[in-house]
């Protein structure tokens, strides 16, 4: 295998800037490929997917604007395959082959439902680039339908675990391995439709980054690419300059990974001496005894994503930084966890990483970091007998922390996670369920100068003989904070038959096997996000508006926020009066 290096020839700014936007759109034409060929509705119509480009050295040099935490599956493969990833033996590369795997622990993914799929990018007998996706399958096997539980205990609980082998060698199908993968999926046609769509996309990625070669030449494109990432890394640099020199530290807790254990601190210590930035994860804590553990590629996805976000949202989308960012977490933790154990609802623990590096950088940069947001994926899964069998599976959105000078935002997804709600309509055409509510949570804000995001209610009742239920989310017993003085959110939670004479809240977000009868509701709470700044602060203009918008109670308006109300006015003069009581107390 042969691939290309780019000489240090001089290519002007524009020319630079032209062939990286180029670069953007062949990612996001190949995912747009993506999700308008596959089957399922978590890939065409949620968006679980994610699509980018790298150069032929295996450095990622343009990634589609879409899920945060499949930057490091990607890279994972790619870096096997071009041997950026040492230690693992070369596979023989032609044009016309397309690779899959979806091992968390040989570089191919972050847990076993998402497959990744990498076509090599040939110019004259060479390889320039990688065209690679990642998509999240509904079902890849394991002891719950959908293949992602949080209850697991094992990874051989979770699913088929694909090496990284060929599904297409030099144009042509290999029959065998695609068979594997179906045979080992309770939805084998939807699979089947899927990983054509996959293929699909990596081709026109391939197809549309070797036009772009033949448009400006390998040598111009490769010096672009070379210039793209070194202006990645120099900003993150100046971003890190800004910092003021120092340690800091932040520890943050999941809630327990079973009733009766211990919560699992994930402890952040950011190091920052001029243009330089390591981040050091000592004192974190043990193995997670079910499936919240982090492998290394989504442990660093989800640091870049952090600093990023953090630091520069302005920094390009590819992976100029990474080398620039020193990462270390202890081997045998929560964040560096031997084989077997299990990872499908890693992405929980991903977001409390970014709770405890924002916590951290929030002691330098107090005016920059928001409150804690819902950083919980709740994802839940319904599966049962309709006209055939079927999975649902499903991420409900929460609150956004407040900022230090606006509002958080509701019903949304943040940090590692970017995936789009199903909206009702697809839901109930293609499942027999029932979406009796979908709503925000009235007070699931924190109260604050700048209030917290709201969280989402949605009660989902079963149509069928019954379905089964699993899930895996985060924020059930310790609540998103308030900094500043704001107040903590809501934390989430489960609840089978709200309001009924047999309601029953399931205990804990890790769940899977649970049985639902036919009529029966399964409510799913995600949590609200906390506020920044003292309630006592907020304009009582924006308290009234938020009560008459309904996220906000009258009464909490008047206990918290020591606002009175009259009707739809406000009363000034009590106001004025209760918040100084309020004060002096």
């Amino acid at each position: 295998m042969t691939t290309t290096e780019p000489r240090q020839e001089a290519v002007d700014s524009i020319t630079v800037q032209v062939i990286g936007n180029a670069l953007l759109s062949i990612a996001e034409e190949a995912g747009t490929m993506l999700r308008r060929a596959s089957y399922s509705t978590n890939i065409k119509e949620r968006a679980d997917c994610s699509t980018a480009i790298f150069d032929g050295a295996g450095r990622l040099i343009a990634q589609a604007e879409h899920i945060p935490i499949h930057m490091g599956s990607m890279a994972g493969a790619v870096g096997r395959l071009s041997g950026r990833i040492p230690g693992y033996e070369q596979i023989a590369v032609r044009p016309g082959d397309v690779f899959i795997t979806n091992d968390p622990y040989a570089g191919g993914g972050t847990h076993l439902p998402d497959i990744t799929m990498v076509a090599p990018v040939f110019t004259d007998g060479l390889i320039v680039g990688w065209s690679a996706n990642i998509a999240h399958h509904s079902d890849v096997g394991g002891h719950v339908p959908g293949s992602n539980s949080g209850d697991s205990t094992t990874l051989f609980m979770e699913g088929l675990r694909i090496p990284l082998v060929k599904i297409v060698s030099e144009g042509e199908v290999v029959d065998d391995v695609l068979a594997f993968v179906l045979l080992n999926s309770r939805l084998p046609e939807e699979r089947y439709g899927d990983l054509l769509a996959q293929q699909s996309a990596a081709a026109i990625g391939a197809q549309r980054f070797v036009e772009l070669h033949e448009k400006y030449g390998t040598e111009v494109v490769g010096i672009a690419s070379h210039e793209l990432l070194g202006y990645a890394e120099r900003r993150l640099q100046l971003a890190v300059e800004a910092v003021p020199d120092g340690e800091y530290t932040f520890t943050d807790w999941l809630d327990p990974d079973r009733e009766g254990e211990d919560r699992i601190p994930i402890v952040a210590t950011v190091r920052v001496s001029g243009t330089r930035i390591a981040l050091d994860f000592a004192g974190t804590g043990r193995e997670a005894t079910v499936a919240v553990n982090v492998v290394r590629s989504a442990l660093e996805a989800t640091v870049y994503y952090a600093l990023k976000a953090a630091l520069d949202p302005g920094i390009p989308a590819n992976g100029g930084f990474f080398d620039a960012v020193e990462i270390s977490a202890p081997e045998g933790t929560i964040l560096n966890p031997r084989q077997p154990a299990p990872v499908a609802a890693r992405t929980d623990t991903c977001q409390r990483i970014v709770d405890a590096i924002f916590g951290a950088l929030a002691q330098a940069l107090p005016d920059r970091i928001p409150a804690g947001s819902h950083s919980s994926i709740t994802y839940v899964n319904f599966s049962g007998l309709g006209d055939n069998f079927y999975v649902y599976p499903e991420v409900i959105a929460g609150g956004a922390g407040a900022r230090p000078k606006a509002d958080g935002l509701d019903a949304v997804q943040v940090h590692v996670t970017n995936s789009s709600n199903l909206p009702i309509e697809s839901l109930e055409t293609e499942y027999p369920l029932l979406v009796e509510a979908y709503e925000l949570v009235q007070d699931s804000g924190g109260a604050g100068l700048h209030r917290g995001g709201l969280a989402i209610r949605r009660d989902i009742r079963i149509l069928g003989d019954g379905a089964e239920f699993s899930a895996h989310a985060d924020r059930q017993s310790l609540p998103p904070a308030g900094y500043g003085g704001g107040l903590n959110g809501t934390p989430g939670r489960f609840t089978v038959r709200p309001g009924g004479p047999d309601e029953r809240v399931l205990p804990g977000g890790r769940v899977s096997g649970v049985l639902l009868r036919g009529g029966d509701i399964m409510r799913v709470q995600s949590p609200g996000a906390g506020g920044f700044g003292s309630p006592l602060e907020r304009d009582p203009q924006s308290v009234l508006t938020d009560v008459l918008d309904g996220r906000v109670s009258a009464v909490a308006a008047r206990d918290i926020y020591a606002v009175v109300l009259d009707g739809a006015t406000v009363d000034a003069a009590a106001t004025s009066a209760l918040r100084s009581q309020r004060k002096a107390d």
